[in-house]
């Protein structure tokens, strides 16, 4: 009798302990859970620290806001919103040249632009669509050397000048530019000067600089500088409000 209480007894015990056991075995795997979901919401808020504001717990990160964009067709620059500073136009030829950047072509070649339009005067320009012949292009050549040899103009500076200002207008195309931009100098809300962040290149005539500031649109006048450079011919030199 007493064997058998002791057998009872210890079968119990038995079966106590396996129950704690498999109960400590299943809430093993949700504290490893739960903690995985913590472990990954704090590195969503680490992310959201990086990439935005940083908030409270809780809530959600705020993406940081995208930078403003630069327009360099119109050379728009918006450092001092809402000032901004537009420069436009600026490639215009005279009527006499037929679209020709004359005043580009002889500032490369360094001599005065009435001499390239004298030298000029004697070549027979070939169509739109198509080029001089070999003759026609040695009486060309030969006719514009005539009048800048003697200002030190050799073939090859000729040939390299002209290749670059080359194009086609009837094809929509335009010569070799580099479009320019600038700021405007704000203090206490006035606009007191425009500073040039980019002079550009290829400029013809001169450009129209406005400037949009929360009263209305002021304008302002540049100045073109001219040089053998094909990198700074035709750059805007300085920029003078009116």
């Amino acid at each position: 009798m007493l064997l058998k209480s002791f057998i009872v007894g210890a079968g119990i015990l038995l079966a106590i302990s396996a129950s704690s056991i498999l109960s400590a075995a299943t809430a093993k795997p949700e504290t490893e859970a739960s903690s995985c979901v913590k472990s990954d919401s704090g590195i969503k808020a680490a992310a959201g620290s990086r990439d935005g504001k940083k908030g409270k717990p809780g809530e959600k990160a705020v993406a940081a806001a995208p930078s403003a964009n630069k327009n360099p067709t119109t050379g728009t620059t918006n450092s001092n919103v809402p000032y901004s500073v537009v420069i436009s136009g600026g490639f215009d030829t005279d009527p006499q040249d037929h679209g020709r950047p004359v005043v580009l072509i002889a500032a490369a070649l360094g001599v005065p632009t009435e001499v390239f339009r004298e030298a000029f005067s004697g070549v027979t320009p070939a169509g739109p669509d198509t080029g001089p012949t070999s003759e026609e292009a040695q009486r060309n050549k030969a006719a514009l050397l005539k009048v800048l040899a003697p200002y030190g103009i050799t073939n090859d500076r000729l040939d390299e000048v002209s290749n670059y200002y080359r194009y086609n207008a009837s094809k929509g195309e335009i010569w070799s530019r580099t479009q320019a931009t600038a700021t405007a100098k704000v203090v206490n809300g006035v606009v007191t000067g425009i500073t040039i962040t980019k002079p550009g290149a290829g400029y013809s005539s001169t450009p129209t600089i406005t400037v949009t500031t929360p009263n209305g649109k002021i304008t302002a006048t540049a100045t073109v500088s001219f040089t053998k450079d094909f990198k700074t011919n035709g750059s805007i030199a300085s920029v003078t409000n009116k």
